[in-house]
């Protein structure tokens, strides 16, 4: 059975990734994870004796753990999925997106290159590091522009985006000066279960089923591609099964929406799965909040070329997956009250000033 690394695996992608693979046994894979505030090991708690999973509490920056599980794990992967990734975290505490985007995946990329050289031939050949990023790094398109593709050059508008874009940079030139077999995908907004809920589709999801307002942005004329995670695990094996060394993949739901008419999708099916609670009809609860600073207009995200070299297509429609979303949030208060911690509250309520 292949080894897999995956940093960040207690976070909202990486528990999603971690747990279809295990599921299917595609892989022995080792949890790097710091656990930071959106880290949650309850996310996994499924594979509770599971021999062939393993969480390691550390960080991507920590040059000694990372080379010491290397030698003793022997993997065949990395999947670098470990990042700050909120944009409104990263407008208030730069610094931190800094040290763990751009610091951390330095440190990360030069262990693994010193692993990858002491491979066999074989195992030297078939290894491969993917790097997972954000199509924020694209910066932001007009109403009329079509969609990002993986030629567009990286204008990130948010410390995040520029952090991530930084990362993206390392990786291509540890490919391009010392060979490295990299693989970067670019994705859109991901959604679905485990998500923290400081992002918009949980956010929106957890305040509107306790009737609390629903804050958005601006207009709520911001539009996003939106991808549900498990699509976006299923793009993430084939880009690590089959992509080329060196190359770069957009991964996106095809399902660009404005933020306005997708929380009134939302509270539109809620009203439907909940039609007797007192908070119906939950479109009531919107309420409008100043804009944020450098807040990217729109993303669309082309991905033409996973699904024409890889066979890679998303399953899920924005409505099928929303519908899992709300249905697993709905089933899972246990979660949703461990997760909102008096830290998390006051952050959104200094973020949002709703509470």
């Amino acid at each position: 059975m292949k080894t897999w690394i995956v940093t960040g695996g207690a976070g909202f992608i990486g528990s999603n990734f971690i747990l279809m693979h295990r599921r299917r046994g595609a892989a022995r894979i080792i949890n790097l994870d710091k656990l930071t505030y959106a880290g949650n090991l309850a996310n996994l708690e499924d594979l509770r004796g599971d021999a062939g999973y393993q969480f390691v509490r550390g960080d991507v920056a920590d040059r000694a753990l990372v080379g010491a599980l290397l030698r003793e794990h022997r993997p065949d992967a990395v999947i670098h999925l470990a990042a700050e990734s909120h944009v409104d975290r990263s407008i208030q505490e730069p610094g931190a997106f800094i040290r763990t985007n751009v610091v951390g995946t330095f440190c990360l990329l030069d262990e693994v290159l010193g692993y990858w050289r002491e491979l066999p031939g074989g195992r030297q050949e078939a290894f491969r590091f993917l790097h997972v990023s954000t199509d924020e790094v694209y910066g932001s398109l007009g109403p009329e522009e079509p969609p990002f593709t993986e030629d567009s050059p990286h204008r990130p508008n948010s410390p995040y985006a520029a952090s991530k874009a930084g990362s993206d940079h390392l990786v291509r030139a540890y490919n391009r000066t010392y060979g490295l077999p990299t693989l970067t995908t670019n994705c859109s907004n991901n959604y679905g279960p485990y998500q923290f809920p400081e992002k918009l589709i949980p956010l929106m999801t957890i305040n509107a089923l306790a009737g609390k307002p629903l804050p958005i942005y601006g207009d709520g004329g911001n539009v996003r591609d939106w991808l549900f995670v498990e699509d976006h695990c299923e793009a993430l094996a084939a880009v690590l099964e089959a992509g080329r060394p060196g190359e770069t993949y957009n991964v996106g739901g095809r399902c660009e929406l404005a933020n306005l008419e997708l929380v009134r999708t939302l509270c539109r099916l809620l009203d439907q799965a909940r039609p007797d609670s007192p908070h119906v009809p939950h479109e009531l609860f919107i309420t409008f909040v100043p804009d944020r600073p450098g807040h990217d207009r729109r993303y669309a995200t082309d991905c033409t070329r996973i699904g024409t070299e890889l066979g890679w297509r998303p399953r899920e429609s924005f409505q099928s997956g929303l519908e899992k979303t709300l249905r697993w949030y709905m089933e899972h208060g246990e979660w949703v009250d461990s997760v909102q911690s008096g830290e998390y509250t006051e952050w959104i309520g200094r973020q949002y000033g709703t509470q």
